[in-house]
């Protein structure tokens, strides 16, 4: 039963640290585009700043959303 627990636990810790990467990565990458739109381009402020929210409400559906839906327990069905 022992094993039960920590596998769980270790699951936990795994879908936590897979969250934190992917909320990052989706941040980070509006972010930088968003920078990167605004400063060096001219799309101006208002055209970076709807191409960065479009851009990390993108990632949201494609990297986070999905994750975030999933069981913990590795044995759950539709795993």
């Amino acid at each position: 039963m022992q094993d039960a627990e920590d596998l769980l636990a270790h699951e936990r810790t795994y879908h936590a640290f897979n969250m934190l990467i992917r909320w990052s990565m989706a941040v980070l990458g509006a972010g930088i585009l968003w920078l990167a739109l605004w400063f060096a381009s001219p799309a101006g402020f208002w055209g970076a700043t709807i191409t960065g929210l479009v851009v990390f409400i993108l990632a949201y559906v494609f990297l986070i959303r999905k994750e975030e839906r999933q069981p913990l327990d590795p044995w759950a069905p539709g795993r």
